[in-house]
């Protein structure tokens, strides 16, 4: 049966003291893993950070835990490994790759059991230890691919729908020029 949310604790864990922002975002991915979002809830997120998802933002702690509650009822074996991490100030960038898979809802997209594995970016910017914003992002057309909702790049059903809506475009930007 697949895990269907996080964990509530009994006490959220704290981040490591005097953390630079590298480490409060690396201290963050080893949460999200860990599922344990009231960590973050508590200790990471105001009701004032926004996060911006390919899929809409949210704002306030609450919001952006509800997220993450979502995306865990959707995704088994949820992982995020950070492949770089680089710090300028109150900005951190992180490259990441995201492993798992797809069983439950998610966005709308009802479980197909494949796996899914993707490369991505966030953008994190804080202020006194706390996320102002952090921008998110990654190829959904590739998540859609791997989870057999668009056909692969380059194969027959890809080539003929990419025809058809060349021809679309075609066909409606001729009948403007009239």
């Amino acid at each position: 049966m697949p895990d269907t949310g996080s964990t509530p604790t009994a006490t959220s864990i704290a981040p490591p003291t005097n953390a630079s922002n590298a480490d409060l975002v690396r201290w963050a991915i080893g949460r999200i893993n860990a599922r344990d979002i009231d960590s973050l809830r508590n200790r990471l997120w105001t009701d004032e950070s926004i996060v911006y998802f390919p899929t809409g933002s949210c704002r306030g702690a609450t919001e952006i835990g509800a997220y993450f509650d979502r995306v865990y009822s959707g995704v088994a074996d949820f992982a995020m490994e950070i492949s770089a991490i680089a710090e300028s100030g109150d900005d951190v960038l992180v490259h990441w790759r995201l492993t798992g898979r797809h069983t439950g809802t998610l966005f709308g997209v009802a479980g197909t059991g494949r796996t899914v594995e993707l490369e991505g970016f966030d953008h994190f910017v804080l202020a006194g230890g706390k996320v102002v914003t952090n921008t998110v992002r990654y190829d959904q057309m590739e998540f859609a691919r791997q989870i057999k909702m668009l056909p692969a790049e380059g194969s027959i059903p890809d080539r003929v729908t990419k025809a058809i809506f060349n021809a679309t475009t075609r066909i409606a930007h001729l009948a403007r020029r009239r």
